[in-house]
């Protein structure tokens, strides 16, 4: 869990003050490793604690992760973005 509020409250630091306008290549990037790591993590938590937490859409994090990681070409910046300033709080 302390990786997933770690990698959240940086991926804030990170969009606060900014627009889409700003999301460039570099910001991007460290935004995606930031959303990664969250999966990766989400990923590793017991099924117990996950099924104890129905309000937390853990496989759509879990899935981001995956398309972040493993299918690049198809990752939709608009949506990143959506993520990193809207659902990530």
């Amino acid at each position: 869990m302390w990786d997933m509020l770690d990698a959240a409250r940086t991926i804030q630091n990170f969009v606060l003050s900014r627009s889409f306008e700003d999301y460039n290549r570099m910001l991007r990037g460290a935004v995606e490793r930031h959303i990664e790591i969250i999966g990766e993590a989400a990923n590793k938590l017991s099924r117990g604690f996950r099924a104890a937490h129905p309000e937390i859409p853990w496989q759509r994090i879990i899935a981001q992760r995956n398309v972040l990681a493993h299918e690049y070409a198809e990752v939709d910046d608009s949506l990143v973005w959506r993520v990193a300033t809207s659902r990530i709080s």
